[in-house]
């Protein structure tokens, strides 16, 4: 496995960390920024990392260049002859898309090229998403034969609804940044020369707030897309009270308590 730190380059990807603010870009651009092995491996290995630095406040992950932010799959490397059994345990131990999506701090995609496939997945699994004017997004796995497999049937329809989730699943289309910013998929649009410069300006306006207050809520939030209303509110009003009495709960714990609830009524 490709180990990759905070703060550290590997052959897929490049990682700053500057005053609470990790930017992380993918960076394979002879191949569109495709997600390899390598890049699977420094991602998971990396968010890994992130989970436990109080160090990072705020994610931003965009993609070298400006004509992708990633192609999805690499398929060449998908095509190499390779036992089913090591494709499965390959992709089953990797999953680094469930621990982005699952880190404490808020994470924000700069969505500076095309984003399709597990590319759009990845930005799918952040907190906020900014597009370049003239990118593209897609998941277009049906087209040749696959379906998406990192979360992308089940991320897209809480965001856009299920018939226009339909929609983009099954066509496989590629929209427009206008499109994904109408249909609720991403925040806004941004002219490509200020991508980055906006997303920053919106990670530090986000690391100033409170930390504890700032992981909590983006739990909270993420929770709301999994458990039932009545759940939620009643991890809400703990959070507030931890909060209030200056000891918050940490994100782990109101994670406890949602498995432990859900266990309960199975």
């Amino acid at each position: 496995m490709s180990d990759l730190i905070v703060g550290a380059d590997g052959e897929a990807t490049r990682t700053r960390l500057d005053d609470g603010l990790l930017t992380v870009w993918l960076n394979r651009p002879e191949a569109a920024h495709a997600r390899n092995q390598t890049m699977r491996d420094e991602l998971a290995s990396l968010w890994r990392s992130v989970a436990f630095d109080r160090r990072v406040h705020v994610v931003v992950l965009t993609g070298t260049g400006s004509r992708y932010f990633s192609a999805g799959m690499d398929l060449k490397e998908a095509a190499s002859e390779v036992s089913p059994d090591d494709r499965r345990d390959r992709i089953r131990a990797t999953r680094d898309i469930e621990l982005l999506a699952a880190l404490p701090q808020p994470t924000i995609a700069a969505v500076n090229g095309y984003a399709l496939g597990g590319g759009l997945e990845m930005a799918l699994a952040c907190d906020l998403r900014l597009i370049a004017v003239g990118a593209k997004v897609g998941l277009p796995e049906v087209t040749i034969g696959l379906v998406p497999g990192g979360g992308g049937t089940q991320r897209l329809p809480r965001l856009v609804g299920y018939q226009r989730a339909a929609e983009i699943v099954l066509t496989g289309r590629q929209l427009s940044a206008d499109e994904a910013v109408a249909c609720g998929m991403i925040l806004r649009t941004v002219e490509p020369g200020d991508l980055l410069t906006q997303a920053e300006i919106l990670a530090r306006e986000l690391a100033a707030k409170p930390g504890d207050a700032l992981r909590c809520a983006k739990e909270l939030l993420r929770r709301s897309q999994e458990v039932h209303v009545g759940l939620g509110t009643e991890l809400e009003v703990d959070a507030l009270l931890a909060l209030l009495s200056k000891t918050a709960r940490p994100s782990s714990q109101i994670h406890t308590r949602v498995e432990d609830a859900l266990i309960a009524t199975e």
